[in-house]
């Protein structure tokens, strides 16, 4: 055991951060962590579809016992932003350390790639949301990309996904020790260092609809804040009244697994995160580059409630979180991630002055927008100003208090905020004081009070949209032909062996293809863990050798049975 250093961000007038346009200096503290392995299990902990709607970050509207327990032993993040709107580019985020319009996974969805669906479950699927004559396909960043959970594996960890696994591609067989519903860090060896990720649906949009006539764990009656945007009658309470229903049955299932670590004596072992893929799941929310749609809460829990009970107030994006995930396990952050590390040895020592989001196909519906906030303001770029704000996805309608605005809308009730969303046009471009208008209702862009805003954040997306090579400015058959040609998916190439004294080596001609292997009995029947090749392995004198190559994108490449 030895103490884990870590550098700690320290900000003068934390308190004032979200009013400031400059973001003030920063020190560096080196500060000891606790006494612990170098290796610290990582536990994170995924609500979907939720904004900070808990009495940690000031929803007092229900009662969250077990992470109001998080939040006073360990840090809350306040600002942290999705830089999409939805579930698997935000994921894609998470998980390659890219942006999703970077790396080719701005579309919502590339395919049903929840599960791994076989080719032959592909060929019949159809896919009524997706625009006609669309193509299911893999996102495809650039060669050497792997999952955040590969790096781990190759230090020794034990890696568990339970169990959505939503990244615009099939994560290769070395991605995980475990992708499913029974996923759990107790199957791993004793004594191993473990990432376990628990997915909890129960806050998802369709669990408003999908539990409408299930009684709720709030009171019926209960005072809700029906946000401004949205019809405040019994339909609109109703459903945000669900929303926080699901909110306390998702902080069961989180106090059940917090359960099970103390059970098994790790929690002071653990880095605990619990945050959520994006934000909110009504209407005017999920989708959308509001911070409604982008902004979610995280709480970090260290062991021994390092710093607890702190707020640290820095911007912080998806992308950010796997190069934080690496450094806090003591892995090197590959070269390719947009992301920066505001946790671990390889702690950013300058603060992030802009968030950047990205919103292109929802299902069958196109736009394109972009967005940069700071601390105080949101700038919005519409590429299609002739198009308007709502696009009637058939998922979303399911929902009652959608079905209702839509039925206001025809009947021309609505009040003006309300109607904002249903304007026929939008305008080329968007500010917002996020302070002053938390729901971002009053467009400044032709306010001359705010032109210095306007040009310093028109600036800062041109900027970043040159520095990611923004592939939204591509029409997405035009990108999926350049990575398909003829249309043709392309396959990673065999893995091949070589002899090098007792050891086999092991490689694939396709640039940044991962490689698994493992050991079969006689009967060829092939494990569901493979192991990650990274070094030649020493031959035995029993058993066949399987071996596979999967470039994320590509598909994979047949399974070789090596006979010695």
């Amino acid at each position: 055991m030895k103490p884990i250093v870590i550098l700690l961000l320290v900000f003068a007038g934390l308190g004032l951060l979200r009013c400031s346009p400059t973001p003030p200096p920063v020190e560096v503290e080196e500060v000891v962590l606790w006494e612990g392995p170098e290796q610290p299990n990582i536990l994170w902990l995924v609500a979907e579809d939720l904004s900070p709607y808990i009495a940690a970050f000031g929803d007092s509207t229900v009662s969250t016992p077990n992470l109001d327990r998080l939040a006073r032993e360990g840090v809350l993040y306040p600002q942290v932003y999705s830089p999409s709107g939805v579930c698997a580019p935000s994921r894609f985020a998470i998980a390659t350390g890219m942006y999703p319009s970077h790396g080719g996974g701005h579309h919502m969805r590339t395919g049903p790639w929840y599960r791994p669906w076989t080719d032959e479950e592909l060929a019949e699927m159809v896919f009524p949301s997706r625009p006609e004559g669309l193509t299911v396909y893999e996102a495809m960043p650039p060669a050497g990309v792997k999952l955040h959970s590969e790096y781990l594996r190759e230090a020794g960890y034990y890696c568990t996904n339970n169990a959505k696994a939503d990244y615009q591609f099939r994560a290769p067989v070395t991605a995980w020790d475990a992708s499913n519903q029974e996923a759990h860090w107790r199957n791993r060896a004793p004594g191993q260092p473990f990432f376990a990720i628990f997915n909890f649906g129960i806050t998802h949009e369709s669990q408003i609809w999908a539990r409408a006539a299930d009684s709720l764990l709030v009171d019926e009656d209960l005072p809700v804040n029906v946000p401004p945007y949205l019809p405040d009658n019994d339909i609109g309470q109703r459903d945000v009244r669900q929303m926080y229903s699901n909110i306390v049955r998702m902080d069961q299932q989180i106090g059940e697994v917090l359960q099970e670590l103390e059970q098994d004596g790790e929690l002071e072992n653990t880095i605990i995160f619990w945050y959520t893929d994006h934000g909110g799941p009504l209407p005017r929310q999920k989708r959308l580059l509001y911070d409604s749609g982008i902004h979610l809460p995280l709480i970090v829990r260290f062991p021994n409630q390092w710093r607890a009970g702190t707020v640290d107030d820095q911007l912080i994006s998806f992308i950010d979180f796997k190069p934080t995930l690496l450094t806090l396990a003591n892995i090197d952050i590959p070269e390719y991630v947009d992301g920066r590390a505001f946790l671990g040895t390889d702690a950013t020592e300058n603060q992030r002055e802009y968030i950047h989001a990205a919103a292109d196909r929802f299902d069958e519906r196109y736009d394109m927008i972009r967005a940069v906030r700071d601390h105080r303001f949101k700038y919005l770029r519409n590429f299609s100003p002739e198009k308007g704000y709502y696009l009637p996805v058939a998922y979303r309608e399911q929902m009652p208090v959608m079905q209702e605005l839509l039925r206001l809308n025809q009947l021309d009730s609505l009040d003006e905020f309300q109607a904002q969303w249903f304007r026929t046009t939008k305008a080329p471009e968007e500010l917002f004081d996020c302070v002053n208008d938390p729901h971002e209702l009053r467009n400044l862009a032709d306010d001359p009070q705010y032109q210095s805003q306007l040009l310093v954040l028109r600036a800062e997306c041109d900027r970043w949209m040159k520095e990611i090579q923004d592939l939204g400015q591509i029409e997405e058959e035009t990108m999926l032909s350049s990575w398909w040609p003829q249309g043709v998916q392309p396959s990673t190439q065999d893995p091949s062996i070589s002899m090098e004294g007792q050891s086999f080596s092991i490689s694939s001609a396709t640039p940044g293809a991962s490689i698994g292997y493992q050991w079969v009995s006689e009967s060829d029947s092939l494990l569901p863990v493979w192991q990650v090749y990274q070094q030649p392995i020493p031959s035995r004198p029993e058993g066949k050798l399987a071996i596979i190559a999967h470039r994320i994108g590509y598909k994979a490449s047949a399974v070789q049975l090596v006979d010695f």
